[in-house]
């Protein structure tokens, strides 16, 4: 079995995704060739860029630290092996809220976080593209909600997301490309009790086929959604990006750990170097785009510090590394007297986006929804231990309950403060770069959010008869912020198109860029902003402009 410890994407080809000990042709572009672009990160940012820039003609080279692992054989039904996909090096957190870093917001694979993610796809609410001007909180973000629609439409179609007919929440869409799947038991359950409480619910918009598309077979249901599909039934960019890209001629190497970006005489960046097969290279480009997520972004940037820019790369503002935000991600748990068995099928069949679109009733800013959940064993014996204290026999106990244990589970807007942010630490990894050192504390506003939803939660399984509830108050998910976009090159990191002010060659992509956080999961966002950012480089490259 492959360890993931020495680089696939070499000699001319790739991985292929779709058949076990296959390979697709790949492009390789030599060292010394300065290449269009090189891009660091190849998740829900680095991806799609690096595809539609290669499908525009630009020569790419995309790099990530992780290894290019096939889905078909390398991914058990074991939960303690698939530790495997997720960021694991050492990182340093503090704050009164220290962050629990690993399976449920970094990876560490070609593919990036996607290949662990939940996949669950859903759009902005319009207003917060605009949450200063329009809501009174956060920061507004230099796009307009209906550019995005047009971007959110193509990644849906790109990953064929499978959803119901009428999502009740929003303005009008178009359908999405396929059926919804069928909402499991522990979907059934968040839809009774929605439905007591008065308020709307709907199968959830999700990344994994109801239906056959190419080489890729429909979802089966085996639950492992979180820890890695060995079906390819969900559309991470293993399955869907990648192959494009490489089909269009851009380049991805594996186990490639970026450690700092070369700034030319000129203040232009002309390159990055990276680590690989057992030494330091250099890959020159004519331009760099960092989408390593919201910690390793501003890692890298931070790292790359030199006389020019000792305070690190397109920090001018002093804001690389700062409004670090995450999700709330607490939920309220319950036992039935019936089966649910809720290991079956994707996590989060069913949601409600109530809290969302609805600003009456509120005592905090912001929004959140809440899904149906699903944990494998080990997750959930773990949360019992560490949330509830439960060890030894009482756990055992307690395990018994497992095929009636339901449960709902927040994704909660938490606002930007300065002082979560991410720094470096003077400890170092196995490179020898200074490793993130991660801050982060609760506001006043993120606790109040907290406080309503598990109120209602609770509400909710009460009414459909769920006893020993009990409410997990401690969680988090995904990453955002640290690089934030902006018009003003005081108050942003990056201009509306991803560019850097202070260097105009240097790009972000990535959910680093997020001014303010929402209350849905950010990967669909990521994707659609990484579409526009390639389009924008288009029309530069057009007009003579890059």
């Amino acid at each position: 079995m492959y360890s993931g410890d020495t680089p696939r994407a070499t000699g001319g080809r790739a991985p292929d995704a779709f058949a076990r000990g296959a390979w697709m042709p790949m492009r390789e572009y030599p060292e010394s060739e300065e290449v269009d672009f090189a891009i660091v990160g190849t998740g829900a940012g680095g991806s799609p860029l690096a595809c539609r820039l290669a499908e525009a003609g630009f020569s790419v080279v995309a790099l990530d630290a992780g290894p290019f692992w096939r889905p078909l054989e390398d991914f058990a039904s074991d939960e303690d092996t698939q530790a495997k996909l997720y960021w694991l090096d050492r990182r340093i957190v503090d704050g009164e809220n220290p962050l629990e870093l690993g399976s449920n917001n970094s990876g560490q694979a070609v593919g990036g976080s996607m290949v662990h993610f939940a996949m669950v796809s859903l759009r902005f609410r319009p207003e917060w593209f605009k949450a200063r001007s329009k809501l009174g909180y956060g920061a507004d973000w230099p796009v307009d909600w209906r550019e995005m629609w047009r971007y959110y439409a193509e990644v849906e179609d790109a990953l064929k997301i499978a959803g119901p007919v009428n999502y009740p929440w929003g303005p009008p869409r178009g359908r999405y490309p396929y059926r919804a799947h069928e909402v499991n038991a522990p979907g059934l359950v968040l839809a009774r009790g929605a439905e007591a409480l008065g308020i709307k619910w709907a199968p959830t918009p999700i990344a994994t086929l109801s239906a056959p598309r190419g080489r890729a077979h429909p979802c089966v249901y085996r639950g492992f959604c979180v820890i890695g599909c060995a079906t390819n039934a969900k559309q991470s960019p293993l399955v869907t990006w990648i192959p494009r890209a490489i089909r269009a001629g851009a380049e991805f190497r594996d186990l490639a750990m970026v450690g700092r970006i070369e700034l030319g005489q000129e203040g232009r960046v002309t390159g990055l170097h990276y680590h690989r097969n057992g030494g330091w290279r250099f890959q020159k480009a004519r331009n760099v785009v960092v989408a390593g997520y919201a910690i390793e972004t501003p890692r890298l940037l931070l790292n790359s510090a030199c006389a020019r820019f000792p305070d690190g790369l397109a920090n001018s503002s002093g804001l690389v590394g700062r409004n670090l935000m995450v999700h709330m991600n607490q939920a309220v748990w319950g036992t039935m007297e019936e089966e649910i068995r809720w290991y079956k099928g994707p996590p989060s069949l069913a949601l409600t986006e109530h809290w969302n679109y609805t600003d009456e009733g509120k005592d905090f800013f912001g929004g959140y929804s809440y899904m149906s959940q699903g944990p494998l064993p080990m997750a959930w014996s773990r949360n019992l231990a560490v949330s509830r204290g439960l060890w030894g026999d009482a756990l055992i106990r307690k395990m018994t309950d497992y095929n009636h244990e339901v449960g709902l589970k927040i994704v909660g807007e938490t606002l930007p403060h300065p002082d979560n942010r991410v720094r470096l630490a003077e400890e170092t990894d196995q490179y020898g770069l200074r490793i993130a050192r991660v801050t982060f504390s609760q506001g006043e506003n993120d606790k109040q959010l907290v406080a309503h939803s598990l109120r209602f939660m609770r509400r909710s399984l009460e009414a459909v008869g769920a006893r020993d509830i009990w409410a997990q108050e401690d969680d988090t998910a995904h990453l955002m912020g640290t690089c934030r976009m902006g018009t003003d090159p005081a108050n942003s990191v990056v201009d509306p198109d991803g560019r850097s002010w202070d260097i105009p060659n240097l790009w972000i992509c990535d959910g680093s860029v997020f001014p303010t956080s929402g209350g849905v999961n950010p990967s669909l966002t990521i994707q659609a902003l990484a579409c526009r950012t390639a389009d924008r480089i288009r029309a530069l490259a057009a007009r003579g402009e890059l």
